[in-house]
């Protein structure tokens, strides 16, 4: 039985952080994966996605300005050919992030791991031991324990298909929906998105999400909230059926397509956790305030495969890595806090939000001021030809602290992170209405906001 300081399972962001840490602090470590190395944000998420949604927004803003009168043409998006540029960003990375590991003395296995005991694993059949083991296994989709199930592709096969058929339904409302919604409907095909939710983006705030479903509305999606998916069939000519409850009526969908985006779980059903000593929640495997399992000590976990209050994010992955990292050197010192996390929706345009909602606020009892606007006659607006466009920034009375910001509109991915920098450093919004920022940006819309 091989042994060594640290197995990671995983070898996403949360696992590539903490076994090159503990690598370079002369730890051997071995990684695991029983998915292509790099994880899913670099493979299967954030990067290949915003490629695609980089696309569809330059398609976007041309046929805006093209009815301004400024450009002439229309342009079309080119689905094999994105999919080949999406690939020159993806392709690589598995055996780059192996290499990687190997040059760093990171000992790399493919397979799938399950717990023996507490401290050992087996893969394909050859145990392993070490003095700490990581789960750092990521998230899958959620079974919808329907009938059919099994004809419903997940977002990693909508990242590869060469083809995008006419008429797709998205199942769910998240951010997976909305995203991928936005890009197809742009590209062409006819999109329905059904989620069983009252609204969509339900973590979101209601009032730009409002917004933000008009214009969805506009580019030809159909939303159907309150429906619920009961069965899906397919059909001799290859098309599917959807059957649903709809406001406690019987209705159904056609379609070409069909994806999973009602939501992912944790990946960690055959770990045999159990034989681990290891008890898992809902959410994840059950740690505490350092990412430690509560019924193993030389377990840790962490990013989407822990139970915490962490958002399922790539930077709360870096966060919990680094974290990890830290406490299994020097032991436990550094505590899980989540807090000010920016979360952003990429659709066209973006939706962003950081801090408290309104709701939120209010159940706490603060005392505040909501400043609430549609903004598509700013300037930073009008000149890209963006109509949807608002916020909703929520200040505490007396101490000018700002406790929550939302933005729906051109750049709002990248102005909400000013506003997550002046509330992590308790910069109030009078002292950032002092600040000068560049003008034309949309940095300089910040002040109007406050």
């Amino acid at each position: 039985m091989q042994a060594f300081d640290l197995i990671v399972i995983g070898s996403g962001t949360v696992g590539s952080v903490v076994a090159s840490t503990c690598r370079s602090a002369g730890w051997t470590v071995a990684m695991v994966d029983s998915l292509p190395f790099g994880g899913t944000c670099a493979l299967r998420g954030c990067d290949p996605k915003k490629v695609l949604v980089g696309t569809a927004d330059l398609l976007d803003w041309s046929r805006r300005m093209n009815g301004k009168h400024t450009v002439k043409g229309d342009l079309e998006i080119d689905w094999p050919g994105l999919m080949q540029f999406k690939r020159t960003f993806t392709d690589q990375v598995p055996e780059q992030t192996e290499q990687s590991f190997e040059q760093a003395g990171i000992k790399c296995f493919h397979g799938r791991a399950k717990f023996i005991d507490r401290t050992a694993i087996e893969i394909s059949g050859e145990r392993f031991q070490a003095r700490y083991i990581l789960i750092a296994s990521g998230a899958t989709p959620a079974s919808l324990k329907i009938p059919g199930e099994e004809h419903l592709i997940d977002s990693t096969r909508f990242l590869e298909l060469e083809q995008l058929p006419k008429d797709i339904i998205f199942v769910g409302g998240g951010f997976i929906a909305m995203e991928f919604a936005h890009v197809a409907a742009r590209a062409g095909s006819r999109v329905t998105v059904l989620h069983r939710g009252d609204r969509i983006l339900e973590g979101f705030d209601p009032d730009l999400v409002s917004r933000l479903a008009d214009k969805t509305g506009g580019l030809g999606v159909a939303i159907h909230t309150a429906t619920s998916v009961e069965a899906i069939e397919k059909a001799a000519n290859g098309r599917f059926t959807i059957l649903a409850q709809q406001h406690g009526v019987s209705v159904s969908f056609e379609c070409d397509l069909a994806v999973h985006a009602a939501g992912r779980v944790p990946d960690l059903d055959d770990l045999e956790l159990d034989a681990g000593g290891i008890l898992r929640e809902k959410r994840g495997v059950a740690v505490n305030e350092y990412l430690q399992s509560t019924s193993n000590p030389a377990v840790y976990a962490g990013g989407d495969a822990a139970a915490t209050d962490g958002l399922p994010l790539s930077p709360v992955a870096r966060y919990d890595g680094r974290l990890i990292a830290a406490n299994l050197l020097n032991g436990n010192h550094l505590q899980a806090e989540y807090h000010l996390i920016p979360s952003v929706v990429f659709t066209i345009p973006p939706l962003a939000s950081v801090g408290l909602s309104e709701q939120a606020a209010k159940q706490k009892g603060l005392h505040f001021r909501k400043n609430y606007l549609e903004t598509g006659n700013w300037y930073s607006s009008l000149r890209v030809a963006e109509k949807t466009a608002a916020f909703k920034v929520l200040i505490e009375e007396g101490t000018e602290r700002i406790l929550g910001a939302h933005l729906l509109g051109p750049a709002a991915e990248e102005t909400i992170n000013l506003f997550t920098l002046a509330m992590r450093f308790d910069i109030n919004a009078e002292q950032l209405k002092q600040v000068l920022f560049a003008y034309p940006t949309h940095a300089s819309d910040l002040k109007h906001m406050l």
